[in-house]
């Protein structure tokens, strides 16, 4: 949702896929390009009726791509040092993206499996037993979660 909280979710969801796919060096990056994307998407915003948005990291060749989807016209504020692109989709819909180059000697390429080598039998797990309700909700964390949600920006 194109709400204020969408700034810090969307900061969350980069760092994380950053750090997950082993690129610490471009969290920082990262996080503060869709900080710029998302913030200039929410302060466009109807408070009275907030768009929904999608935030998407993507590997391609030899750079991440952090991408914004939403329904605004036009092109997002310039941010200095990086190179925002747009491209306008029918709907009144946009998808505004930038690129991070990755780290020397890294590329988006998938691993190949060596030709020797066969590939590994499935491993059959027992099936998941349902986790059981809980009995209640912890108030102090919720309240924690969302303080971290709506916190102030960096």
């Amino acid at each position: 949702m194109a709400a204020p909280s969408a700034v810090n979710c969307a900061e969350m969801f980069v760092r994380f896929g950053l750090l997950e796919w082993k690129l610490r060096p471009l969290a920082d990056d990262g996080a503060k390009i869709v900080r710029h994307l998302v913030t200039s998407s929410v302060e466009g915003a109807d408070k009275r009726s907030p768009r929904f948005l999608t935030v998407r990291l993507r590997l391609h060749r030899d750079v991440v791509v952090v991408e914004l989807d939403d329904d605004r016209a036009g092109e997002p504020p310039e941010l200095p040092g990086w190179t925002i692109n747009t491209v306008a989709l029918p709907g009144g819909h946009r998808t505004a993206w930038c690129e991070l180059p990755l780290p020397t000697g890294l590329t988006g390429a998938l691993p190949t499996r060596a030709p020797h080598r066969m590939p590994s039998p499935a491993t059959e797990y027992p099936p998941e037993e349902p986790l059981p309700e809980p009995d209640f909700l912890d108030s102090q964390i919720l309240q924690r979660v969302l303080h971290g949600l709506n916190g102030s920006s960096r």
